[in-house]
């Protein structure tokens, strides 16, 4: 297949700092990071999802980047902790083994919520993207069917709007709305893994970009097995740094966190730019 580049989850401070990441890779090496946006192949969960609608539009890096340093956003305030957030999901999950069981209990917690209005958060959503038309490029986003528990990856062949799809890859459980599209509800591929990287098997090499501490472990997913499913391509992790995780606050939703997790991704990228150019040579 070539090249793949996958980009995980992290609220709107991993969009921020996945772009800043991109954006430190062309400040080392402006070439390189020409050939990583021009990947064969894209997956992007959650926040990453919305990062590969944005650099797969044709929207200059720069452009994007400068777009999370400044004050004014479309994004929503919510207050969340993170933390807590994540251990109401484990109350959830309490002794469910079966992950396709663990996806239906999240799906029916998010449909059970009340939270933002379903339009409001739609609007939200295209205003992340500077394009509304999905890309001639192949672009994965998975999501996850609320009521089965099946995931589905949507593509530009899906039939599906790209800001629905990039609406349900988001849609964080219990935070924001399950999305509507046809008949089904769906909920933030970060359900089935944060990083989703399994989708880049066939390609020949693979950045893996992800707004966490290396080594953090994951409610669901593994991002070593899914590494393992890559073989045999050459495969390069970035992961947050302390200052990122710093930058990120207890509230990776919050718009707020975007001006400094940008800038943090963009010294995350530049001290990368080596280990990639090896990568991509």
């Amino acid at each position: 297949m070539g090249s793949a580049l996958v980009l995980a989850g992290g609220g709107v401070a991993g969009i921020a700092w996945e772009l800043g990441v991109l954006r430190g890779l062309a400040d080392a090496d402006p070439a390189l990071a020409d050939q990583i946006l021009a990947a064969d192949l894209v997956v992007g969960t959650s926040a990453g999802s919305a990062v590969a609608a944005q650099i797969t539009s044709g929207t200059p890096l720069d452009d994007l980047y400068a777009a999370q340093l400044r004050a004014e956003t479309a994004e929503i305030e919510v207050d969340v902790d993170t933390e807590k957030l994540f251990g109401e999901y484990g109350a959830v999950l309490a002794g469910v083994s079966d992950p396709a069981e663990a996806r239906r209990r999240l799906g029916a917690l998010a449909l059970a919520a009340r939270n933002v209005d379903p339009a409001v958060r739609l609007a939200a959503i295209d205003a992340r993207l500077p394009v509304k038309a999905w890309p001639s490029r192949d672009v994965r986003l998975p999501a996850v069917d609320a009521e089965s528990g099946e995931v589905t990856v949507f593509s530009g062949d899906s039939g599906v709007s790209l800001r629905d799809a990039v609406a349900a890859s988001c849609a964080v459980p219990g935070i924001w709305p399950p999305v509507a599209i046809g008949d089904r509800h769906y909920i933030d591929g970060g359900v089935r893994s944060m990083t989703n990287a399994d989708l880049a098997a066939g390609a020949d090499r693979v950045l893996i970009i992800q707004p966490i501490l290396e080594g953090t472990p994951q409610p669901w997913g593994n991002l070593d097995d899914e590494i393992a499913k890559l073989a045999p391509a050459k495969v390069h992790v970035i992961s947050a740094d302390q200052a990122s995780v710093d930058a990120f606050g207890t509230n990776a939703l919050s718009p707020a966190t975007r001006g400094p997790a940008a800038q943090a991704g963009r010294a995350v990228g530049e001290a990368h730019a080596e280990a990639v150019a090896a990568l991509w040579s």
